[in-house]
């Protein structure tokens, strides 16, 4: 029997808590371990209630979710960190994309779409909602810096890694990929790997920044 996804939500506004929480303990293969209010308290909370996955609201009193998200990176790296937001907000997006968000979705995102994230962030995914991901397109280019041969050596991808690569840049989930380029996602997966040991980076995140930076795709 497979291990459920532990979840942890951290959400200010209680009746959005609630329902999310809802939704979240009565999915299998997912166990909901902790919903709160704030995050001042992450990485105790991350010790203490040990999460797979993290669905975390921007905006919070006394903290704010970019703060918390940055907290529990650096204690507990491997964590997916989704963040909520109900403004597609430029700087917020790319403020947390820096702090090294796994994902980033819209609070209105349909229960279904929420549910999909969560296992698309289990498989090294990047979920992203279309608008959100636009803007990322958007935002990189206005902080693209030049890469010299000292800065950083050719990522040598082959051309198959490198369609894997743009589609995954463009917003492309897994099985969008598998699908665009009729491919099993199984195969997805092993060209990812192979993206990321070519990159040296271990997210999807850090993947898409670096292939943006060097004009990779």
């Amino acid at each position: 029997m497979e291990t459920p996804t532990r979840i942890l939500i951290y959400e200010d506004n209680n009746d959005l808590r609630t329902s999310l929480s809802q939704l979240l303990a009565g999915s299998p293969g997912l166990e909901l371990v902790g919903a709160l209010g704030n995050c001042m308290q992450a990485t105790a909370d991350v010790a203490r209630l040990t999460p797979d996955v993290i669905l975390m609201d921007i905006d919070m009193p006394g903290m704010t979710g970019i703060e918390g998200l940055r907290r529990i990176k650096a204690v507990a790296p491997k964590v997916n960190v989704v963040m909520l937001t109900v403004f597609e907000d430029n700087d917020r997006v790319f403020e947390a994309i820096c702090a090294g968000a796994d994902g980033y979705l819209l609070k209105k995102t349909p229960p279904v779409k929420l549910l999909d994230a969560i296992g698309e962030v289990r498989q090294g995914g990047a979920p992203m909602t279309p608008a959100i991901a636009r803007q990322v397109l958007r935002l990189f280019p206005r902080t693209r810096v030049p890469i010299t041969l000292a800065d950083e050596s050719p990522a040598n991808l082959s051309a198959r890694e490198q369609e894997v690569l743009g589609l995954l840049v463009e917003g492309y989930s897994y099985k969008m990929i598998a699908a665009d380029l009729g491919i099993s996602i199984d195969t997805v997966r092993s060209h990812i790997k192979k993206i990321y040991e070519k990159l040296h980076v271990r997210s999807m995140t850090e993947a898409v920044s670096k292939a943006i930076r060097q004009g990779l795709t």
